[in-house]
């Protein structure tokens, strides 16, 4: 399998970003050839064939375990693994040392075939140290009997309270059935660096890539290219602590396993989710990025930051949120439809301003990584609380398209998409992605390019004699769009209610023919659309709908279900304003309804909750006002990605509901 590597660092290691593309041959290659390091002996043991395996990398912020993750994935993709990267991050930048809050790291499910989700429990996890083992166990993140290598340093610690805090943390631990391996980290690196914070990450990688059967020479490749700006001193450095983590592994530890790799014969890339958008912004032929920095959608400025320049494109970073839409809108205008990301709080900041271009009929995407909240709530995880904020934010009727990405591969198609919708229908479009996805690596097939992706060049013959500004289509409500300069087409552009002319216009008629035709092109975007395909049994007693990320977990609960039996099928929604064709239809099929979403619900076992004062979840209460169907929904607010056990568990209880007597 042919993969681009990618390496978006959060946080622990400054990022050391490089071309999409990475193939055998490129820089990286040949300074990791140039290298000649030596091969390293190890005792060959059998090892166990797995069909999967998720294993977790925590440390304190600064000591690289989600560098060491990224890498770990990456490599594995390379040799064929399906995989899914979750990022664990604190929500402080530099949380205090060894504190249980302090967990900083990565998840790496890899399989034998496709994975779309992030997985249930660790089957194995490294720790950097005893409270960030602690934070995970605690959390109920590891499987019971998990495998857990840990860093020992702690274990003989000068400070007496520090020695009797990791002794009382492994007794814990092995009390809870888990199998803690106490590894020297520390004292292996300081046979090759001063300082083990700068290298226990490289270390740790090799460890890994022995016990998961990964080829040394395309780790010694990985590190090559992630250190690639760094000199060759340091780039050797890496892969000796690679290489002894890799001896030291096949020396010491007894544990060996092998992931057959998936049956992916076409080339892959394998990128994060905003790496992913800021591709589909390239691919879509739009040329301005306008952006005010906010975390969990940043690092898609900073990938095309780096590649914009080199097809002309321009990312602008505003003063804020609301210079940075306001420039956007005002590129548009001048015809380079323009795109602005960002996340919760700025996308409230951007209200305003997006309420004129819908007024003023400029087309404009808008990409929305949502985070926990509400005000700054919880800034370094995932929530899916921005949809109804999508669909009506903003003062009076200003009628958006909103559309979710629901995987890696999706969020760079989801754009591409989205500039056309907005170009042909001038209309500002938002595209809903979330901090899971944000962060997280899939592996999917390398985009070919399509010049149909880009729009056609923007007509600037001069308008015909007596165009209107606004001469809106009786039936779709489209008119056509001049921009500045344009012979004949010069008219005032305002944020004030007007009529086809463009001219001020307080009277009723106009207001009510404006806010018509504005209206009207959501119902011509939805007459295009496709139905969505139902997952599963055509009908049958449980249908499960979702929108954005929750797709692979959902889906993978849905095929646990249906392996055991039941009746089951999902729905998942890419258009949430308008929705598609035929889901009216589609609900009609099933006995019951309900959305697995991570926002909030009410839970009607609380005392004071009944059904006429709960509040539903946000894509629930969308599909009960518009289908008048009795949608029950089960939500989650930890931050953490959707599990398919707790999809698994949900439906089985919504099942055995169904049978009990009333």
């Amino acid at each position: 399998m042919n993969t681009s590597l990618r390496d978006d660092a959060h946080r622990d290691n400054a990022p050391e970003n490089g071309p999409v593309g990475h193939r055998p041959g490129d820089q990286a290659d040949t300074v990791a050839v140039r290298l000649k390091p030596k091969e390293v002996p190890f005792k060959r043991r059998p090892a166990i064939v797995i069909d999967e395996h998720t294993v977790e990398i925590v440390s304190d912020s600064g000591e690289g375990a989600q560098k060491c993750g990224q890498s770990f994935g990456s490599i594995a993709a390379r040799m064929g693994a399906g995989i899914w990267t979750v990022e664990i991050i604190p929500a402080e930048i530099q949380p205090p040392a060894r504190s249980i809050e302090g967990a900083s790291g990565n998840r790496i499910r890899l399989a034998s075939r496709r994975v779309t989700n992030g997985g249930d429990e660790a089957d194995l996890m490294v720790a950097f140290n005893d409270q960030v083992m602690l934070r995970r166990s605690r959390e109920h993140e590891l499987k019971p009997g998990c495998t857990v290598l840990l860093e020992n340093k702690w274990k003989t610690h000068a400070d007496p309270a520090i020695a009797a805090m990791y002794a009382d943390a492994v007794d814990e631990m092995v009390r809870g059935g888990f199998d803690v391996r106490e590894i020297p980290m520390e004292e292996e690196c300081l046979r090759l660096v001063s300082d083990s914070r700068r290298g226990k990450n490289m270390f740790v990688l090799g460890l890994l890539c022995h016990t998961y059967s990964l080829d040394l020479q395309m780790a010694r490749d990985q590190i090559a290219f992630i250190f690639r700006k760094k000199s060759g001193a340091i780039i050797a450095t890496n892969i000796e602590l690679l290489e002894a983590g890799f001896a030291w592994a096949a020396d010491n530890l007894d544990i060996h396993y092998k992931v057959p790799p998936s049956k992916v014969t076409e080339p892959q890339i394998v990128v994060n989710g905003n790496v992913a958008i800021g591709m589909g912004v390239l691919a879509s032929g739009m040329e301005v990025c306008a952006m005010y920095p906010i975390t969990p959608a940043t690092s898609a400025s900073h990938y095309l930051s780096e590649v914009f320049s080199s097809v002309g494109g321009l990312v602008h970073q505003a003063e804020d949120e609301i210079a940075a839409c306001a420039f956007a809108i005002g590129a548009s205008y001048a015809g380079k439809c323009a795109v602005t990301i960002t996340s919760g709080p700025g996308f409230a900041l951007k209200q305003e301003t997006l309420g004129l271009a819908v007024m003023a009929e400029i087309p404009l995407v808008v990409v929305d990584v949502m985070r926990g909240g509400p005000s700054t709530g919880l800034p370094t995880k995932t929530e899916q609380s921005d949809l109804l904020f999508a669909c009506f934010g903003g003062h009076g009727d200003n009628p958006k398209v909103v559309m979710a990405t629901s995987d890696i591969e999706d969020c760079f198609y989801s754009i591409i998409t989205a500039r056309k919708i907005a170009e042909t229908f001038n209309v500002v479009v938002v595209v809903l992605s979330d901090a899971n996805l944000a962060s997280a690596q899939q592996p999917f097939p390398r985009p070919v390019y399509n010049k149909d992706w880009h729009a056609p060049p923007f007509d600037q013959s001069p308008a015909p004699e007596g165009a209107l500004a606004y001469d809106w289509d009786a039936r779709t409500g489209i008119a056509r769009r001049f921009i500045p300069g344009q012979p004949g087409g010069m008219h005032t552009l305002t944020g004030l209610a007007h009529d086809r002319a463009s001219r001020v216009a307080y009277n009723s008629d106009a207001n009510v023919e404006g806010m018509k035709h504005r209206s009207l092109k959501l119902a011509a975007l939805q007459k295009t659309l496709k139905a969505p395909v139902v997952y599963g049994d055509e009908q049958g007693d449980l249908l499960v709908i979702g929108w954005g990320s929750t797709k692979g977990s959902i889906r993978e609960g849905v095929d646990r279900m249906r392996a055991k039996g039941h009746r089951v099928a999902s729905l998942h929604l890419k258009f949430i304003q308008p929705m598609a064709p035929g889901i009216r239809e589609i609900l009609a099929r099933f006995k019951q309804v309900m959305t697995i979403e991570n926002n909030w619900s009410d839970n009607l076992a609380t005392e004071l909750i009944d059904p006429d004062n709960r509040r539903y979840s946000e894509l629930a209460l969308l599909l009960r006002a518009r289908y008048l169907v009795d949608v029950d929904c089960y939500t989650e607010v930890s931050g953490q990605p959707l599990k398919p056990g707790s999809v698994e568990r949900v439906l089985l209880d919504k099942l055995q509901s169904m049978e009990a007597p009333s």
